[in-house]
């Protein structure tokens, strides 16, 4: 009866041990979770409640026209063997205005100055010994004017994601004069694009730092035959669409 008790009261004494060691592993590692978790604060958390917002941004990027040829390139004797815009450098800078429409839903626009250098280079066939024709270019001021949708995804802390489409109206403001090695491309001075783009926006202390990548397909078709200073070889191309590809960085 002794040995009995003796046995139980060392089986007591060895729970006890395991108890108050499972306890103290519970609070070592609920001491390491609170270490390891770093608090982080979340800038302007209630920016969505204001229904508009006002920036500005800047853009680089490369800009170009999508060549349709006529169908006097086909034709027998044609001395020119293929008409093609190289891509150019653009610059925009211009100011966002953001209006929340829903919680995922926002309508985009703003006034930007862009600067475009597009041109039409001729390529002659060789075998002809053509003296080389010297390229089209038009280098232009423009106004424009997006209309977008931007959808945005649910905010994670201070970064999200979007996407935004919809259209851009662009007015010629002005025109570089023809250089003594260039001849001037005769264009429409209005254009209608279609646009789309995706970026992610981080939130900072002071302000919402948003970049995007952007794409700009024109809907018309800009090309003139006749100009001030006609090409021998312009009734190859049939029509002229605006094709531009911009990183915006903008700022809220």
């Amino acid at each position: 009866m002794y040995s009995t008790n003796i046995r139980h009261q060392y089986h007591l004494h060895w729970q006890k041990i395991g108890f108050l060691f499972v306890a103290c592993l519970l609070c070592l590692q609920a001491n390491t979770q609170a270490q390891t978790y770093k608090y982080k604060r979340i800038f302007d958390e209630f920016y969505d409640e204001k229904p508009v917002h006002f920036g500005f941004l800047f853009g680089l990027g490369t800009s170009r026209f999508l060549v349709e040829r006529s169908k006097a390139f086909n034709a027998v004797g044609n001395p020119v063997v293929t008409v093609v815009s190289p891509t150019t450098f653009a610059f925009q800078v211009g100011g966002i205005a953001n209006f929340v429409l829903s919680k995922h839903f926002d309508f985009k626009t703003g006034v930007n100055v862009a600067l475009y250098g597009r041109q039409a280079d001729y390529r002659l066939d060789p075998s002809l010994n053509l003296p080389d024709y010297a390229p089209e270019i038009r280098e232009s001021t423009w106004l424009e004017i997006p209309l977008l949708i931007k959808f945005k995804s649910q905010r994670r802390e201070n970064s999200r994601m979007f996407l935004d489409a919809g259209f851009k109206v662009g007015l010629e403001a002005s025109v570089r004069k023809n250089s003594s090695t260039n001849i001037l491309l005769t264009t429409k001075s209005s254009d209608l694009s279609l646009e789309y783009g995706i970026g992610f926006e981080q939130f900072f202390k002071y302000f919402k730092f948003t970049p995007e990548l952007r794409f700009s397909h024109g809907l018309t078709n800009m090309f003139l035959k006749t100009g001030a200073s006609p090409s021998p070889y312009r009734s190859n191309i049939e029509t002229l669409n605006s094709h531009t590809v911009t990183l915006l960085i903008m700022f809220e």
